[in-house]
């Protein structure tokens, strides 16, 4: 059996740190993916998808993780369930993520446009001269 996830998207929030009674950390937050198709009225439909992490992750993830800025997530998908305060039984589906990596760091990624990029995309051609090409 397999069960593995690899997601890349957009932190919705800063992810909420606890720890259990026991010490161990865990973290949460949601991560905005974007689906590969337009809805039919054209426009993108984005899933909110539950995240936790534990241990050191979840540590990482909660000095590191910043709203808005994309992130990838490895783990597996999980459903668990529990009953609510009306006798309900509500279940719940997450993505418990063995690792995290930070794509976009705070504002680097930001303050790209307005440095001196030669890729950026300003419309104008990138001047190269024959010394600078390896070939």
């Amino acid at each position: 059996m397999i069960n593995n996830v690899t997601l890349v998207g957009r932190a919705t929030k800063e992810p909420e740190l606890r720890y259990t009674n026991s010490g161990v950390a865990i973290a949460t937050f949601q991560l905005a993916c974007d689906r590969p198709f337009t809805g039919a009225d054209g426009k993108k439909e984005t899933d909110f998808i539950p995240v936790v992490l534990w241990r050191a992750a979840a540590e990482f993830a909660a000095n590191n993780v910043k709203k808005g800025k994309l992130q990838a997530v490895t783990g597996r998908i999980q459903v668990r369930n529990y009953e609510n305060g009306e006798g309900k039984k509500v279940f719940v589906t997450e993505v418990v993520a063995d690792s995290i990596r930070v794509i976009e760091w705070g504002d680097v990624m930001d303050t790209a446009a307005s440095t001196n990029d030669p890729f950026g995309d300003d419309g104008k051609p990138i001047e190269i001269s024959d010394d600078d090409m390896p070939f």
